[in-house]
């Protein structure tokens, strides 16, 4: 990290950062062609959860490189000056690189998709139908670099 002075060192703020927010922005590339969305996810133990469709453009990726970059943003706030330079943005963010890995078994799509509930809902204790969980396609990010920063506090 080129900024030294803004990195987040303390792991526990990390966690705080991606524990407390609901969307991630999901770098992935076919090699070619890079590609970000923005996906609703869960975080548990240095790993992500994302659901999708069984099909589309994101899998198709994956499908050639399962490498990925995921980023959470919080505490966006815009700094206004009386000067140009004196312009910025308060913030806190997160970057994790890691691999994908298709979830496949009944048991831990079910495990995983009640981890994205509670990221998104605090309630971990769904329901969730076997047929629903036959639909969806369940991604688990195993994080390899994790990195913060802070700008503005």
């Amino acid at each position: 990290m080129r900024r030294k002075d803004k990195e987040i060192t303390d792991n526990s703020l990390i966690d705080e950062i991606l524990l407390n927010n609901t969307v991630c922005r999901v770098a992935l590339s076919d090699w070619d062609t890079p590609y970000v969305i923005p996906m609703n996810y869960g975080y548990k133990d240095r790993a992500f959860y994302l659901h999708s469709a069984p099909e589309g453009r994101k899998l198709d990726f994956l499908q050639k490189n399962k490498k990925v970059c995921i980023e959470v943003t919080d505490s966006i706030e815009s700094v206004t000056s009386d000067k140009a330079c004196g312009y910025g943005t308060k913030y806190r963010s997160v970057i994790c690189t890691g691999t994908a890995h298709f979830v496949t078994d009944v048991k831990q799509k079910i495990e995983g998709l009640k981890i994205i509930m509670r990221q998104q809902t605090g309630n971990s204790e769904w329901d969730i139908p076997k047929t629903a969980v036959s639909n969806v396609l369940v991604l688990k990010i195993l994080t390899e670099a994790v990195s913060g920063k802070i700008s503005g506090f």
